[in-house]
């Protein structure tokens, strides 16, 4: 997929957004979804699109729902960091297949860092499900308390 590839309606990011495929949702409102990994490179590994915008790159989304974006993953980096405690914390956006892109919906990963492990590889296993159910009850509830 390249930088002008157009968006396809049917991505999983999309289907997770109309509610045709589940995830475990940390963050919702009428413009963003928030939501956890189902391959992450870390424990807490979190993305977050716009609801609103059929982009699928930093290119395509207009900047009002990539601010919106930006300020829900400021958000959330924030709640990650201090339930999770973890050293560090990646912010990233990939663009096109070669930049390492892989959904074709524009998103921001939040990737919690802990010293002794790797950078991890996207992908690399599924997550077991009741982890990541959770997590998202105690990230939710962190959520809730700010």
């Amino acid at each position: 997929m390249s930088l002008t590839t157009p968006y396809d309606p049917q991505n999983i990011f999309a289907q997770i957004i109309r509610g045709d495929a589940p995830c475990y949702k940390l963050y919702e409102d009428d413009d963003v979804l928030a939501f956890l990994d189902l391959f992450p490179q870390s424990y807490g590994h979190t993305l977050v699109i716009p609801k609103r915008s059929a982009a699928c790159n930093i290119l395509d989304v207009d900047t009002e729902a990539l601010c919106k974006v930006m300020a829900v993953a400021q958000k959330l980096a924030r709640v990650i960091v201090d339930e999770l405690q973890p050293d560090g914390v990646q912010v990233a956006q990939f663009n096109g297949a070669p930049a390492g892109q892989t959904v074709f919906h524009i998103h921001v990963h939040i990737v919690p860092r802990y010293s002794g492990e790797g950078l991890g590889i996207h992908a690399a296993g599924k997550a077991d499900p009741a982890e990541l159910e959770k997590l998202q009850a105690r990230l939710v509830g962190k959520l809730a308390e700010i």
